[in-house]
């Protein structure tokens, strides 16, 4: 059987520490093509050695995780829990930040079952406070999804406490620890600023108005406690995360192979996105840069229409794009849900980000579309994925 071979050169970093990181939990899972489906039941190290994955893309993946994590080397390995562990976003960071040599521990919803685990309870205010004693840093990503079906009055009242209070209850019981994390990173969205039009929008901008708006301020203000108690508190008002593997870009490539995708509305609303792999580096980012506090907006640089964006998806997948989603049709099929998150616009800007030195991997749409199918072009050091 052929077998192929490829190899690269990675700068700056030594034989040791490539070594090592290909060893720790978490390696594995950093390794896997985001448009593969994989699914590790358990990780208790990283490659045993004689393992052997392909794709040039695994190479480039290491590169940008050693980098990364080279950055911040001097803060060392560090102790971090994470709420939201097991969504799209939580599992990819404890991946992330497993590999780059810290100890990870994942709250959940359930009696612990290891060292690596945390009991929290959001709905009965209760956490294990002599577990998170101790802890460097928290990441706050827990939160009821906003784009599961229409929002009924009941529907609405979830999603705002399971925002508000988690973040509430997590943020007084650090404050209560006796030795407190140093920060406190808090997922938020971009919906803070509601409809901005043909408006762009950075941190500066005040709050819109509506639903989304409204929950964002809560979820915001409900750190307030850790905030007073002396930790660094980041709110990360995240856009639209692409992946492969979940979240909105997988609801679309269904249709959209099918030849059934199509422009939404008027197709002239912002779009303010983000690759997940710069979400990663983003909350690593919050995580060890101190003069970061209070709302970042987490973006990629330049928002798209609606437009822009459907034309490129249907490109890369080399499908027509003909079928058009009305205004009405998406009101009647979805209600208020549907206006806000399909037909409202988006055009948000990573001021404070970019202000500080924050580096996009994907700063363009296309670049990172073609990084989650598997579609970059081979020059640039990556092969095609299925």
């Amino acid at each position: 059987m052929a077998e192929f071979t490829y190899r690269s050169h990675i700068a700056g970093i030594s034989p040791e520490a490539l070594f090592a990181w290909h060893l720790r939990p978490g390696a594995f899972e950093r390794l896997v093509p985001p448009w593969e489906s994989v699914r590790v039941e358990e990780d208790r190290a990283g490659l045993a050695e004689g393992s052997r994955l392909r794709f040039a893309v695994r190479h480039q993946r290491t590169r940008d995780d050693l980098a990364r994590h080279a950055a911040f080397a001097r803060f060392g390995p560090q102790r971090v829990a994470v709420t939201g562990a097991t969504g799209l976003v939580g599992s990819a960071l404890a991946a992330f930040l497993s590999a780059g040599g810290h100890r990870v521990q994942r709250l959940v919803r359930r009696a612990a079952v290891s060292h690596q685990e945390i009991a929290w309870d959001p709905a009965s205010g209760c956490v294990d406070l002599a577990a998170l004693e101790g802890v460097d840093a928290v990441v706050h990503l827990a939160g009821r999804s906003i784009a599961e079906g229409r929002w009924s009055p009941a529907a609405k009242t979830l999603i705002r406490e399971s925002r508000v209070e988690g973040t509430r209850l997590m943020a007084t019981s650090l404050a209560s620890l006796k030795r407190p994390p140093r920060v406190l990173v808090c997922a938020s969205a971009i919906g803070f600023y509601g409809d901005t039009g043909d408006r762009e929008v950075d941190e500066s901008a005040q709050r819109g108005n509506g639903f989304l708006p409204e929950v964002c301020e809560a979820w915001e203000a409900a750190a307030d406690p850790a905030r007073s108690a002396g930790i660094r508190v980041v709110h990360l008002r995240i856009g639209v995360v692409l992946s492969a593997r979940g979240g909105a870009l997988a609801r679309m490539l269904t249709p959209f192979r099918l030849g059934l995708g199509g422009v939404v509305g008027s197709g002239s609303q912002g779009m303010s996105w983000i690759a997940l792999e710069d979400l990663l580096g983003a909350i690593q980012y919050a995580l060890f840069t101190e003069s970061l506090s209070g709302p970042v907006n987490v973006v990629a640089p330049a928002p798209v229409t609606n437009r822009e964006f459907t034309h490129t998806l249907a490109r890369l997948l080399h499908r027509p794009a003909l079928l058009p989603l009305p205004a009405a049709g998406v009101r009647l099929l979805f209600g208020e849900m549907g206006r806000a998150l399909l037909l409202e616009s988006a055009r948000v800007l990573p001021r404070r980000l970019a202000e500080s030195g924050f580096s996009h991997l994907h700063p363009t749409l296309e670049g990172a579309l073609r990084a989650e199918l598997g579609r970059c072009p081979l020059g640039r050091g990556m092969q095609h994925g299925p």
